[in-house]
């Protein structure tokens, strides 16, 4: 996997987020950090080796907080979907989740990722050398979401007649063309049946306020040794608004901001930020296919 590819440096991040929240004990991934030091980008080697990234004035911080908390939230998502008899999970983009590896699963469910394969062979060996378990049976789906993802999820078994959960982390905040992202949620709302549920971040639309937050991001990557092309993170366009493309689509749907977030995980909002944090930080949403 490319250390400095735009989608490698975004997965890492996440991976990072839950290494030091685990480390912090307000999450449990014992094979975050692991996974981070496998994929060697050194700024986030030193985001969990450096103490000062724990501190609430830490550069990054607030972001690896709020990646965190919205890890947590979708795992006691999909844990209530599990208790309510759903048995199959889909996790778009997966990167370096390891949701199949360190969370309880309900006997008879089946965890699809669906990434590029180069992502998911990285990350298979780098979990095989931890000697990790399966606590679910996984499937891998190599395939690029500009593909035909549908197609591959159908050939290695998934049931498009029986409810399904959908993650998508980290994706919907322009790492897909508005075209591609309009057909990912097209092919999610055709491959689920009623009472199949959803979640996921989204960037509700790019301002140019948003645009200066992500170059500033950006810069701050670049000047902490991770050589990101910045094209490669968003893309430019008219994005539809995700809960009422989905709620046009026979979702009902539930809108939450990052307060909201962090407050239905138990986490306490932080009260101080830099300039612009707040506008590069997605909002959130659950829905469910009616």
């Amino acid at each position: 996997m490319a250390a400095t590819t735009g989608v490698a440096v975004t997965a890492t991040f996440g991976a990072a987020a839950r290494a030091v929240a685990t480390n912090k004990g307000t999450l449990d991934d014992p094979f975050a950090e692991p996974l981070v030091r496998a994929a060697g980008v050194d700024h986030f080697v030193r985001v969990i080796d450096d103490d000062r990234f724990g501190t609430d004035d830490a550069d990054g911080s607030w972001f690896l907080d709020v990646c965190a908390a919205h890890t947590r939230f979708v795992d006691e998502f999909v844990a209530d979907a599990g208790r309510a008899g759903l048995r199959q999970v889909v996790i778009l983009a997966s990167g370096l989740d390891t949701r199949p590896y360190r969370l309880w699963w309900p006997p008879g469910t089946t965890v699809y990722e669906i990434d590029r394969p180069e992502v998911l062979d990285f990350k298979s060996e780098a979990l095989r050398g931890l000697g990790a378990e399966l606590t679910a049976s996984r499937r891998a789906v190599g395939v690029a979401l500009h593909q035909d993802w549908p197609a591959a999820l159908r050939r290695v078994g998934f049931d498009a007649t029986a409810p399904a959960v959908w993650i998508a982390e980290q994706l919907l905040i322009g790492y897909l063309t508005p075209a591609v992202q309009d057909r990912v949620l097209q092919g999610v709302t055709a491959m689920s049946a009623a009472g199949s549920r959803f979640a996921a971040d989204h960037m509700p639309i790019w301002t140019p306020l948003q645009l200066e937050a992500e170059r500033s991001f950006v810069d701050g990557l670049r000047q902490n040794g991770v050589d990101v092309d910045l094209a490669s993170l968003t893309h430019p366009g008219q994005y539809h608004y995700v809960p009422e493309y989905l709620t046009a689509r026979g979702w009902e749907t539930v809108q939450r901001n990052v307060t909201e977030l962090l407050g239905a995980v138990g986490r306490p909002v932080r009260r101080r930020h830099r300039p612009g944090d707040t506008e590069f930080v997605p909002e959130y949403l659950t829905a469910t296919r009616a």
